[in-house]
């Protein structure tokens, strides 16, 4: 991944302190403890002496919401909402039955497969407009 245009190079190991995983991912580690409060999925493991060690799929993740935040402009409860829709998978229901959720359509008509995701950046996106509208 790279971000600002450059290449972070992960060292290849298992586990992390915070120090090295603010180094690698160009992140404060206030930050790194905060993102750890708003992302579940955010989770290192606690060392016997009780510092944080981050494995590697924490440093990808740290790596990835850094991404939605910084580059793409997502906001903390956004990002939140992409990872989680992310790690359930594009078909998986609230049933659990596997099928994709249909939404009702005008007409009659069978609507298309739209993601929950890409709704709620839809009404996010058009309740921007609104405001922006409104302030006129």
């Amino acid at each position: 991944m790279s971000t600002n245009g450059h290449q972070e190079i992960v060292p290849d190991k298992n586990l992390y302190r915070i120090g090295e995983v603010s180094r690698i991912t160009d992140t404060k580690p206030f930050v790194l403890r905060y993102w750890e409060t708003e992302f579940p999925m955010l989770q290192p493991v606690k060392s016997p002496s009780g510092h944080r060690l981050y494995r590697r799929k924490d440093v990808d993740t740290v790596l990835l919401i850094k991404r939605l935040l910084y580059d793409e402009g997502f906001t903390i409860a956004g990002a939140r909402r992409h990872l989680r829709d992310a790690s359930e998978g594009p078909t998986e229901s609230a049933s659990g039955s596997g099928e994709p959720r249909r939404i009702p359509a005008a007409g009659g008509e069978p609507p298309a497969n739209i993601s929950r995701k890409v709704l709620l950046d839809l009404r996010d996106s058009l309740r921007a407009l609104l405001t922006l509208l409104e302030t006129e």
